[in-house]
């Protein structure tokens, strides 16, 4: 197995960190730190702690930019400067402990979709300037796919690509659970070769379940394989506990060769 996954739990975000020793122990070669809750890292002492685990571990990392509440497509000006500039906090502390920051892009509001060449210029705009500062800070910004549901930008690689597009300091993250709640792991798959960074996770292919791999409809094998050949940037496995990051770590280990 020449690749070596990372694990991501949003679902941990307002846990004690003590669960997080369990990654390196069920396997896992490093740790993708979701940047909300009790990891938010413009807090110094949730940044303390974070690295406290990290120096008593060999757990590699990567984080994830907040993005609940935060939209960088909106007209709403003072919301998307907001969204900037808290996307922008995170890369600058996350440049101490890592080289990539996985964010979302934003979505249509009920008014966006009134102007959809405006909204597709301000999440540009967005970019460039997350870009721009995750440069300054030795990071690459990861624009990831988002799921099935219509209002989100972003949804198929094409769109993704095309967004992300000449960029500098903005790279792509391929979310394989995302794209299967679509059903574009195949897409996804075929432009593996322009991803920057991997998320893998299972579902039965309508909703963003994050189940463990093996537990939806994804072909794993297929996916694993082609990944495998294909792809040697670092890959997440994202699940809710440290019990089904045991079983996905199992799935993962037998696939991705």
């Amino acid at each position: 197995m020449n690749l070596r996954p990372y694990f991501s739990s949003s679902a941990k975000v307002w846990d004690d960190i003590q669960w997080v020793y369990g990654i390196e122990e069920a396997g896992y070669a490093g740790w993708e730190i979701v940047a909300d809750g009790n990891y938010r890292l413009e807090k110094p002492e949730n940044l303390e702690k974070i690295k406290e685990v990290i120096a008593s571990t060999r757990l590699g990392i990567t984080v994830h930019a907040p993005y609940g509440d935060l939209n960088l497509a909106t007209l709403n000006d003072p919301i998307w400067r907001e969204s900037i500039r808290q996307i922008e906090v995170c890369i600058k502390t996350a440049g101490e402990l890592t080289d990539r920051v996985t964010i979302h892009p934003g979505y249509l509001s009920p008014a966006g979709k009134l102007m959809p060449q405006k909204v597709w210029g301000l999440q540009k705009e967005a970019l460039r300037r997350i870009g721009k500062c995750a440069t300054e800070h030795g990071v690459l910004a990861c624009l990831e796919n988002m799921i099935s549901q219509k209002e989100f930008l972003c949804r198929d690689a094409g769109e993704l690509m095309g967004m992300a597009g000449g960029i500098e300091g903005i790279g792509l993250t391929f979310d394989f659970g995302h794209a299967n709640t679509l059903g574009k792991v195949p897409e996804f798959l075929s432009n593996i070769g322009h991803a920057n960074h991997v998320h893998i996770h299972d579902n039965h292919g309508v909703s963003d379940e994050h189940l463990p791999l093996g537990d939806g409809t994804i072909d794993w094998k297929t996916v694993g394989k082609t990944i495998a050949t294909r792809y040697s940037g670092v890959i997440v496995v994202e699940g809710r506990s440290v019990e089904e990051a045991k079983k996905s770590f199992a799935v993962f280990s037998r696939v991705f060769v």
